[in-house]
């Protein structure tokens, strides 16, 4: 089934559009976890340096790109409704070119993942696999409004981490390392929810039961904020517990700047959502650095 007239007007792909299918927008958090993980391995890159920008380079364009061309592909009829304007629907990448993008950067993230060794090349497949997961039917995740967000947000930040402490230290993180990166993985829970605030519309229509759906937007920011706050005050708490209190402070500090952000997004959380997603997120992850610095010092 065509989502637009317009698919069959062009044979191959916009060079443009192929990048904006890619999102460049969202290879940070996966990038900066596994820089996170790099840091609190307590390993030093020195000699190691094309294990850091490969798997940076993994993180971000290869597999991030990849989940979202996928992803892309998958939601082509729902975007036919809330974003009309985007690569597959508005015809800039014709016909299946969206699925052959999606499979060929799938093939890449292995290829790659293999020069990682053994702990890159695994965690590239659980990546890719949870890619494929959250979109493609039939099991297709993000129907889901907590399982959905909950995949992408241990895929986004929980296994980047891990996979930038295992890869520089060649064996399994200190259970330590892998306590944080879970907590934070668990937070991005709720960066996932406001993200999906922009496809209300078209989710509602499609049956995709998002927490904005279902719960209505009022409601699921507050749930989204809980899921973030909650696994921070862990993280602030646990630093405390191993004698780190300045860590302890900073990670405390940049949640207190993120309740600043709630209450302003509270007052119409539907408008105020992606505003979030841009000053609470930076918050967010500054944490996490401020943690991993936490982690190394304990090594």
């Amino acid at each position: 089934m065509d989502v637009s007239p317009s698919l069959t007007t062009r044979r191959f792909p916009e060079p443009v559009a192929a990048l904006r299918l890619i999102k460049p927008i969202t290879w940070f958090p996966p990038m900066w976890a596994y820089v996170c993980g790099v840091i609190s391995s307590g390993a030093s890159p020195v000699g190691q340096w094309w294990l850091v920008l490969l798997g940076v380079l993994l993180a971000g364009p290869i597999v991030c790109g990849m989940s979202q061309a996928a992803n892309d592909w998958c939601d082509r009829h729902v975007d036919a409704i809330n974003e009309p304007d985007r690569p597959i629907p508005s015809g800039r990448i014709p016909g299946r070119w969206g699925l052959w993008i999606a499979l060929a950067m799938s093939a890449l993230s292995l290829f790659v993942g293999w020069q990682l060794g053994p702990w890159g090349f695994a965690a590239t497949v659980v990546g890719v696999l949870a890619a494929w997961a959250y979109s493609a039917e039939p099991v297709r995740l993000k129907r889901s409004g907590w399982w959905g967000p909950g995949l992408v947000g241990l895929s986004y930040e929980t296994l980047p981490w891990v996979t930038g402490a295992a890869v520089l230290s060649a064996g399994a993180p200190r259970w330590e390392v892998l306590l944080v990166a879970l907590l934070y993985g668990l937070g991005a829970h709720g960066i996932m929810t406001l993200n999906d605030f922009k496809a209300l519309e078209g989710d509602r229509q499609m049956g995709v039961n998002s927490l904005p759906v279902t719960l209505g937007p009022r409601r699921a920011a507050q749930v989204a904020c809980a899921v973030m706050a909650a696994p921070q005050a862990v993280v602030i708490a646990l630093l405390a517990l191993w004698d780190r209190p300045l860590h302890a402070a900073g990670v405390g500090l940049v949640l207190l700047l993120q309740f600043w952000a709630m209450r302003i997004m509270f007052r119409d959380p539907k408008a105020k959502a992606p505003w979030y997603n841009g000053t609470g997120v930076l918050l967010y992850v500054s944490g996490m650095m401020v943690a991993a610095f936490a982690l190394r010092g304990l090594s």
